[in-house]
């Protein structure tokens, strides 16, 4: 018979082993409520609400990059002295957002930290998205997106080699890296619930095809030894990508000499907004989720209360970095330094400026409280803002260093253009159906770490 819980020993064993998973939950019962959720013959129509969104959405995709390969970039609103624009902005916004999945899989994994597992799944499909949608817009960026290839060492006849000191080479190498290891990760951990959902599967076309992407998974001892070192190895790999992917987006900037570009602040501070940015947003696709799916026993407000302690650490980082930057331009005595902190504060996009420290630097102090942390429409709407606020931080960095320069003849204002909205847009369109894809065919969760944690706490109870 199963033991049932009272609420004192619900806190004691589980808030003790960190994830507070519902102890009424049985080995069977977490099978069923995570593999159910692609077993559904239908989806809840929230699903398809969603996807309606998003494909028309990526019409907007396959429209602006029609027209940007057919008419250039000179769509965009790019001019001198803006040459980088929406392009970089949203490049390194949505590699941002891929962060969190990387630290959630990996670091947590390689420090043991157990609530990881309800969420890590989730996170580490959003990744793979996030840097999908990244990758766009360097390439779009190039103004000749067909021969991206010359980018890489390949043997050419032409003896035309890529110049390795330009940072955006270096991007190149960063972000496949990244891409391939998070994709081999992930991948590595769905083998076992691929071969549960083979198992489980009542049509043919589902065994067939779940079977192939099981790599013959059957679960023996030598499946589980090869499976451990083959994931230790992997988070050993994804995990100092967390650090060096964001630092090398970072010196895109650092390595110029323009004011408010050539700090060296920007790798640390870089890699905190991307922690940052990165786990507000998986906690604004989680709340909806848990609720729209039934999952609110497998990812409880313990994880949303993690998550938003990362959350606010990694927000004191990135406030601690605007406050550095104001006090170094005025420390400097630079002229052109002082100038460019002045024009952010009080010049034509101080709205921007000023919103973005709200955004970031203000609003998440909330997070000290528990009640906050713990209230899930406060946190969502939190999480909304800081999303809204890192944005705001990347085109503050790129627009107010660069539409005023050394020579004021040239100065001119920015704004991006319906074109640069639309590809904007298009690629939450991508985000979103590439995720909703994922939520109807592939376990959220990974079936087998929950099953574990919850069959060690009932057993820790019975000890």
């Amino acid at each position: 018979m199963k033991k049932e819980f009272t609420a004192a020993e619900h806190e004691e064993i589980f808030g003790q082993m960190g994830p507070m998973i519902d102890p009424s939950l049985t080995i069977e019962g977490v099978g069923d409520a995570v593999a159910g959720v692609p077993e559904r013959k239908t989806m809840p129509y929230q699903w398809f609400l969603v996807l309606g969104v998003a494909t028309m959405l990526l019409g907007f995709l396959g429209l602006s990059i029609t027209a940007l390969l057919i008419k250039g970039t000179g769509l965009w609103g790019l001019k001198i002295p803006v040459a980088w624009g929406f392009a970089i902005v949203n490049f390194v916004w949505w590699i941002g957002i891929g962060h969190a999945g990387t630290l959630i899989s990996a670091i947590l994994f390689l420090f043991k930290q157990d609530w990881r597992t309800s969420i890590n799944r989730f996170a580490e499909a959003m990744t793979l998205f996030a840097v999908a949608c990244a990758g766009m817009f360097p390439l779009l960026h190039l103004g000749r997106p067909w021969v991206f290839y010359w980018l890489f060492p390949y043997p050419n006849t032409m003896a035309v080699w890529p110049q390795f000191r330009s940072p955006l080479v270096w991007d190149v190498f960063a972000v496949s890296t990244y891409l391939t290891i998070s994709l081999l990760f992930w991948f590595t951990g769905l083998i076992p619930d691929l071969a549960t959902m083979r198992d489980r599967s009542k049509s043919r076309i589902g065994k067939v095809l779940y079977g192939i992407f099981a790599l013959g998974w059957r679960g023996s001892a030598r499946h589980w030894h090869r499976y451990e070192v083959a994931y230790l190895l992997l988070a050993g790999l994804s995990t100092p990508l967390v650090v060096s992917v964001h630092s090398v987006v970072s010196l895109d900037f650092a390595v110029s000499v323009l004011p408010g570009w050539h700090t060296t602040i920007f790798p640390p501070y870089f890699v905190a907004g991307a922690i940052y940015s990165g786990f507000a947003m998986v906690i604004t696709l989680v709340i909806p989720v848990r609720h729209i799916f039934g999952l609110k026993g497998l990812i409880t407000p313990r994880h949303l209360d993690n998550m938003a302690k990362i959350m606010l650490a990694t927000g004191l980082m990135v406030f601690y970095g605007y406050l550095t930057e104001a006090f170094f331009a005025w420390y400097s005595g630079n002229p052109y330094e002082m100038f460019m902190m002045q024009n952010r504060m009080g010049g034509p996009y101080a709205f921007q400026y000023w919103m973005l420290i709200l955004c970031n630097g203000l609003v998440p102090q909330l997070l000290w409280f528990k009640r906050v942390r713990r209230h899930v429409i406060v946190l969502f709407c939190i999480c909304i803002v800081v999303n809204i606020g890192m944005w705001l931080e990347r085109y503050i960095i790129v627009v107010t260093s660069l539409h005023r320069d050394f020579l004021p003849s040239s100065w001119d204002m920015y704004a991006g253009t319906r074109w640069d909205w639309m590809l904007y847009l298009g690629t939450f369109g991508f985000f979103f159906f590439a995720l909703m894809l994922f939520i109807r065919w592939v376990p959220m969760l990974p079936i087998f770490e929950v099953r574990e944690i919850v069959h060690a706490g009932h057993e820790e109870h019975e000890d």
